[in-house]
């Protein structure tokens, strides 16, 4: 009997379910077509996205604009657009698109209150491609890091170090600090101090350093070459070198222009000492 009375039961059950689904196959369909209708407009709206940003990048491109801004613009509508994607396809399932953009400020607010750090990388990001202290490709120093930059990100600049490492530095620890570019002008000094000894001829050292200097096509006739003394070392009478050159060819004429100097100050039998001490014992009395 209790079995039976069971049975009963389910069977109502599930004859309530069918005639409320029955009864509400309307809206299941209205809310079944919102629904795909919204995650197409997600799919759609995103291979609009991607294109339009793309199309963005190639146009600022063909204006031989720095690809560090050409990446900065286009991954800032990238992500403008896509926003106004995902509002589309909400207000689609039902959600009211005023809301939305309530919610999204009321939460862009609290997210700014949280993530401070990252509205002033930002912030800070706007005004490096605004005023563009440097350019991909720059060697810079900056954030106490030495590098050329690779690209600027909405919140990082992205830098490859000599050895071929990446560094992300902060673009709030870029504005913040101070910006160091070698790559900015078209020519470089290189600054050598040689060390000689004190029984040197002075006038001969400098005629043999700048004759070694002038013989190198890639050293710069403008600005001249700088020579002269600098300091009376402990050890040595030191001559600060100051020759010019183009700044792609910096670090190859500073190795290349050091050898020269000592090969040749070794050819003229002109002494570059080690630092030495003489120490003077006197006799206990």
């Amino acid at each position: 009997m209790a079995v039976e009375e069971t049975m009963s039961e389910v069977t109502e059950g599930i004859s309530k379910i069918e005639n409320w689904i029955s009864g509400n196959s309307d809206l299941f369909i209205q809310y079944g077509v919102n629904i795909l209708s919204a995650i197409i407009i997600l799919f759609i709206g995103n291979i609009i996205v991607k294109t339009i940003a793309g199309s963005v990048s190639r146009l600022l491109s063909k204006r031989d604009m720095d690809k560090a801004v050409v990446d900065f613009i286009s991954a800032l509508v990238r992500y403008l657009l896509f926003v106004i994607v995902l509002i589309a396809a909400l207000g689609r399932v039902g959600v009211e698109t005023a809301s939305v953009v309530a919610v999204i400020g009321a939460a862009g607010l609290a997210v700014g209150l949280a993530l401070q750090g990252s509205l002033s990388n930002f912030a800070a990001g706007v005004l490096i491609v605004a005023f563009r202290p440097f350019k991909s490709g720059d060697y810079v120093e900056i954030g106490g890091v030495a590098g050329s930059v690779d690209s600027i990100q909405i919140f990082q600049t992205v830098l490859t170090t000599p050895d071929n490492k990446m560094v992300v530095v902060p673009n709030a620890s870029v504005i913040g600090g101070a910006i160091t570019n070698y790559s900015r002008h078209n020519k470089r000094r290189i600054d050598h101090v040689i060390g000689v000894s004190y029984s040197a001829d002075l006038q001969k050292t400098k005629a043999v350093i700048e004759a070694t200097l002038k013989a190198d096509s890639r050293i710069l006739k403008e600005p001249g070459i700088q020579i002269g003394v600098v300091a009376l070392a402990d050890s040595s009478v030191n001559f600060v070198v100051r020759p010019w050159v183009k700044t792609s060819e910096y670090w190859d004429v500073y190795f290349d222009s050091l050898q020269a100097i000592k090969e040749a100050l070794d050819k003229e039998g002109i002494e570059i000492p080690f630092p030495q001490m003489d120490v003077h014992l006197d006799k206990a009395s």
